[in-house]
């Protein structure tokens, strides 16, 4: 129902502002697209946000363009964000073969458990699940995107709550990136498929694109050959999505962007029948205004659900139906850019999200088959922001400062359990709670020479504690994590220095000092055996290095990153123990090396090079997770006109990547796979 609402209303909005154009000439109506002109007298509209501050070259910066988007060996937006130094999921499985509630990412290895700590914008959007905070990965096909903008340090001002660890921007292609069509196939070894489309046309002097891709396949073993039983099971995924988006302009400087979509995403993992499905629809629209006084209006909703099964891996049978956890996000913010003072970039506005959601699950005996308990769990959590920031620029001095208040507050928190013949078994009812707090960032740049740039920036962050983590007991057999309504929001403190080295025109190097600090980390903590619980840690530092190289020497090109990180526990009173761990699943190394070759128009051909060493399944150390080194390979051969082969290969040396270790129980990562495909229009 919310999408067909989302669709009529998105139908609405698009047509106005089309057919109030009155002076597109009917030559100019009939055009082809792209390859004809475009009368000058016309406004061309981007679908893009404003420009990014000058500011944002203070902060650990790394931008993605569509040309290293659309070569990932795997076709997955996980892939992509792979080569970003600090990038970290919670495991390294990938979106086709990990459960999708432990789809969080972050920054910085700033780890301890499966929800995000980094803020995911799809054209300002964030698209973070309401209920437990996971990415959507396998919804957001690369090849609509047309940059990717990554913000390592904690982000306060118009970058909202939820930024702790830093910000990734994906922004959606422009119609001559895209082109009228853009088309791929491709199977893999294993029978695998995925299909992909997008469809742009001028509509007046705006655009519309319609999008959708359908992956689907067996999967692979996630189990290893000698923990394998009859009841094990293929990786086996079932994904689509679909989108339509529109851009049209208002007046000479102010364009309106609308946008709805939907996706599905069905999965099983380890056993037969443990399925799980995760599926949304949104809806979003945005003003842009680039006049003299330049403005970002923008509103949103998402409507959410998750379903999952789990079953025993003693008996083989259902032991909980998580059957729904539907929950909604809603959400918009208010940028203003006002040109008051010159050689000065402001920008004031407000921000607000409202996440909702309720679990619905029923535990399931595995020797009768029968329900035992029934629960119900969910609240609410939002967060209004007002921030003002500010550029100045002063000669080769670029300075920046910005202050943000956020109202939070946690309401309606619950969780219930009744006996299968009704009788009360465990209820709390969570007390409201709400608070202000005050984020800061300031940062300088100083243009040294004409080709070094040396910068340094301090900040702070904020997150709430998500739903999951407020209201959610789960079970991965046999370790029991307890849900903590009394869970505080997580603030980060940090600093950087670094600098942006360009020795020659085809050598770009950029290296960045950090050293950062999670007050009140929220963690799963081991209590007892095969017990753990969400609790604040005192605190997670984290200090490292990050470094990037682009080299590009006529056809040959070079692209590495590299991030070391001493991340360690602070612990006191009950969690002691930890103090000087590693918090779980954080890796001390990572670092991917790419090296293109492009010998002619059309062609492309790429290997990359990935290590990450090992990291520790749980917070006391105990299962660890051997270091994994990786080769990829992508070749892209046109055949006629646009019409062009595609080869891709995963893991070509067969590197066992462990993703799961508790006491001898192992997951394991893609094993080497091939694609063959043809894409058209790329």
């Amino acid at each position: 129902m919310l999408l067909r609402l989302s669709a009529c209303s998105f139908a609405l909005l698009i047509a106005v502002p089309l057919t109030a154009q009155d002076d597109v000439s009917e030559e100019g109506a009939q055009s082809e697209f792209p390859d004809s002109e475009i009368p000058s007298s016309e406004i061309i509209v981007t679908g893009r946000g404003l420009d990014p501050a000058l500011s944002s070259g203070i902060y650990a910066t790394t931008t993605l363009e569509r040309e290293a988007i659309i070569a990932s060996p795997s076709g997955r937006l996980d892939d992509v964000l792979r080569g970003v130094a600090g990038f970290q999921q919670f495991r390294r499985s990938d979106s086709r073969s990990s459960n999708p509630s432990a789809q969080g990412v972050t920054l910085r290895a700033i780890g301890g458990n499966a929800t995000s700590r980094a803020l995911v914008l799809l054209d300002g959007v964030p698209i973070a699940d309401p209920f437990f905070g996971y990415i959507p990965l396998s919804a957001i096909p690369p090849e609509t995107l047309g940059a990717i903008r990554v913000t390592r340090g904690g982000g306060s001002g118009p970058f909202g709550a939820g930024a702790l660890a830093g910000t990734i921007e994906l922004e959606s292609a422009e119609p001559d990136a895209t082109g009228p069509l853009l088309a791929s196939g491709a199977v893999n070894d294993r029978g695998e498929s995925e299909l992909s489309g997008v469809l742009t046309q001028r509509l007046g002097r705006g655009f519309a694109v319609a999008s959708g891709r359908w992956d689907r396949g067996q999967g692979f073993f996630t189990t290893p050959a000698d923990q394998r039983v009859p009841a094990t099971a293929r990786a086996a995924f079932d994904s689509w999505n679909v989108a339509l988006r529109g851009v049209a302009p208002l007046t000479d400087t102010v364009e309106v962007q609308a946008r709805v979509a939907a996706f599905r995403d069905l999965r099983t993992l380890r056993f037969e029948g443990a399925d799980s499905t995760s599926e949304g629809q949104e809806a979003s629209l945005r003003i842009v205004g680039r006049g003299p006084w330049q403005f970002d209006a923008l509103a949103y909703v998402q409507a959410r659900d998750f379903s999952n099964i789990v079953i025993s891996s003693t008996r083989f049978t259902p032991t909980l139906d998580q059957r729904s956890t539907p929950s909604t996000g809603v959400g918009g913010k208010f940028e203003l850019r006002p040109p008051l003072a010159e050689g000065h970039d402001i920008r004031i506005g407000a921000d607000y999200r409202r996440a909702d959601g309720e679990l619905q699950e029923e535990a399931i005996s595995a020797f009768t088959g029968l329900v035992t308990e029934r629960r119900r769990a969910g609240g609410a959590t939002s967060n209004l922001g007002l921030f003002v920031e500010d550029d100045f620029q002063i000669g080769p001095l670029l300075l920046n400062g910005g202050l943000r208040a956020d109202r939070t507050s946690i309401t309606g928190g619950f969780f219930n359990a009744v006996s299968a013949n009704g009788q009360p078994v465990s209820t709390l009812i969570a007390p409201d709670r709400s608070d202000w707090a005050l984020s800061w960032r300031a940062g300088a740049l100083v243009y040294a020479t004409r080709r070094l740039e040396v910068r340094a920036a301090a900040y702070t962050g904020l997150r709430l504690p998500t739903l999951n983590e407020l209201y959610r007991p789960f079970v991965v057999f046999p370790v029991v994590t307890q849900a903590n309504a009394a869970l505080e929001n997580e603030r980060l403190e940090g600093y950087e220095i670094g600098l942006d080295w360009q020795p020659v025109n085809a050598l770009v190097l950029s290296v960045t000092a950090f050293d950062n600090k999670v007050e009140n980390a929220i963690a799963n903590v081991t209590i007892a055996p095969n017990l753990r619980r969400r609790e604040n840690l005192p605190a997670i530092t984290a200090r490292g290095i990050e470094a990037s190289l682009a080299a590009k020497v006529g056809a040959i090109s070079i692209d590495g990153s590299l991030a070391w990180t001493d991340a360690e526990v602070r612990g006191e009173g009950t969690s002691l123990e930890l103090d000087g761990n590693r918090p779980a699943q954080t890796p001390e190394f990572a670092a991917t090396l790419t090296l293109g070759w492009q010998p002619a128009p059309g062609w492309q051909v790429a290997g990359t090079l990935r290590h990450t060493s090992a990291q520790f399944e749980d917070d006391r150390e105990v299962d660890s997770l051997d270091s994994a080194t990786t080769i990829d390979a992508f070749l892209a051969a046109p055949l006629v006109d646009k019409l062009s082969l595609v080869v891709r290969a995963e893991n070509l040396t067969d590197e066992q990547i462990i993703t799961r270790n508790q006491g001898g129980s192992i997951d394991l990562g893609v094993p080497r796979t091939f694609w063959l495909g043809l894409r058209y229009g790329f």
